[in-house]
């Protein structure tokens, strides 16, 4: 039994997906070295899956076979004790943690998240809907330039919307309004009563009458195409029409009235816990969550709406949208080669580094031991990771290789312009 090894990950053919050669996902999925995956130019791939969720479990390689989790359950070393003891489904061999590549060609539905409390009810009720019973805080890290929609905006900036959009505003009652608007320039974004206003406005709007908000929309959609100032890449006006472009006549359209917008460049990233809403618009990035599939949609999506408890859910906090970043520090804390970073978000489940070696600098990064297991994908170039056995071993990776690191294991990684990304669990 090795602590490093390779596995195939799965790809998943959403509709919102980029189609071909295009994504991210069927570059990477064709690329690794132990891939048989041959790209459908005509097929978008907008997931692609690394880790133990028995929806898509990643195996290992050719002639075994074996799906990751049924192997790490056979050699519980690879997980750890101090992993198998916090988390209940880790002496099954499941992760705690679901890591992922998303292209993203159009946006995803307006979703969010349940906390373990709501999602264990959600299963109990309706698990055909919601098929585990776990809760899905997640990261999103950019591989390239990446829009979405996330949290709910300061409360100044939503009044401001709702007094200067009448197509917004008729879709709310006037008392509703006018008690948020009186609400949002006196009191607490983070007071009982501020958040009761804005779940007011919100729940008003996401339960507008089907021919009432088609008709606004309709209107507001008219109006911004017939403006002849223009609508510049990244503004209100421009996400509207291109939201309308995907998904005509949707009430998740006037979420971007209410949701901040951010743009994130390589390499920077957002955090969104449970109760947050959001939706990702467009671009590549790297997903870890922890190991779920629970979704509550209510627009924007072909998929099942369930509005009640997407609105009940919600935790309504307002604020800029860089509450939601996270910002990366050196990996390990003491290094100062500034070739590998953390992105560590305030839960136990997981963190991810980014790993980037110069074709210049041909040296070795060194990762220390952590106390739980991990999973690498290679985005770029090509190198080695090696690690001491009974004895020096090595692996050779390459674009699309993705690679299991047990529990209690040093790596050195090195490699012409290798970049890759880790997601792991220390306890």
């Amino acid at each position: 039994m090795s602590s490093v090894f390779k596995i195939v990950p799965t790809t998943q053919q959403y509709d919102w997906g980029k189609v071909g050669s295009r994504s991210k996902v069927a570059q990477l999925a064709a690329a690794s070295s132990i891939s048989s995956f041959v790209v459908d130019e005509n097929k978008p791939y907008a997931e692609l899956w690394m880790g133990t969720h028995p929806t898509s479990p990643s195996c290992l390689p050719l002639p075994s076979n074996p799906t990751l989790s049924s192997h790490l359950k056979a050699n519980p070393s690879l997980i750890g004790a101090p992993v198998a003891e916090r988390f209940r489904d880790a002496k099954e061999g499941n992760l705690p943690f679901l890591f992922k590549v998303l292209s993203i060609e159009k946006a995803l539905s307006i979703q969010t998240h349940p906390d373990k409390k709501t999602a264990e009810k959600l299963h109990a009720e309706l698990p055909k809907i919601y098929k585990d019973d776990n809760h899905k805080p997640e990261l999103a890290l950019a591989l390239t330039p990446f829009r979405a929609l996330c949290g709910f905006q300061p409360l100044p900036t939503i009044a401001r919307n709702l007094t200067s959009t009448p197509e917004l505003a008729a879709l709310i009652p006037p008392a509703i309004t006018e008690a948020f608007i009186s609400i949002s320039s006196t009191d607490s974004p983070t007071s009982p009563e501020a958040k009761a206003a804005l779940k007011d406005v919100f729940a008003a709007l996401m339960t507008a009458e089907e021919k009432e908000f088609k008709k606004q929309l309709e209107l507001l959609v008219q109006r911004y195409q017939n403006s002849t100032s223009g609508h510049p890449e990244g503004s209100l006006e421009e996400l509207v029409l291109q939201l309308n472009s995907q998904f005509p006549g949707d009430i998740g359209i006037f979420c971007a009235f209410m949701l901040n917008h951010v743009a994130l460049q390589p390499g920077e990233a957002i955090f969104l816990g449970a109760g947050e809403p959001h939706a990702y618009v467009s671009g590549d990035i790297i997903e870890c969550m922890a190991n779920s599939d629970n979704v509550i949609r209510a627009g924007l999506t072909p998929k099942l709406r369930d509005i009640p408890n997407l609105i009940s859910g919600l935790t309504y906090v307002s604020a800029e949208p860089t509450r939601h970043y996270v910002k990366p520090s050196p990996f390990p804390a003491s290094s100062n080669s500034g070739n590998s970073e953390l992105y560590d978000p305030p839960i136990p489940e997981f963190s991810v580094v980014q790993v980037k070696l110069s074709t210049e600098k041909k040296v070795d990064e060194t990762h220390p031991p952590v106390d739980g297991p991990s999973i690498a994908v290679v985005t770029e170039g090509k190198g080695s990771v090696a690690w001491n056995e009974s004895g020096e071993q090595s692996l050779e990776v390459q674009q699309g290789d993705v690679f299991f690191v047990g529990a209690g294991t040093e790596v050195k990684l090195n490699g012409d312009g290798l970049t890759l990304y880790r997601a792991l669990v220390e306890v």
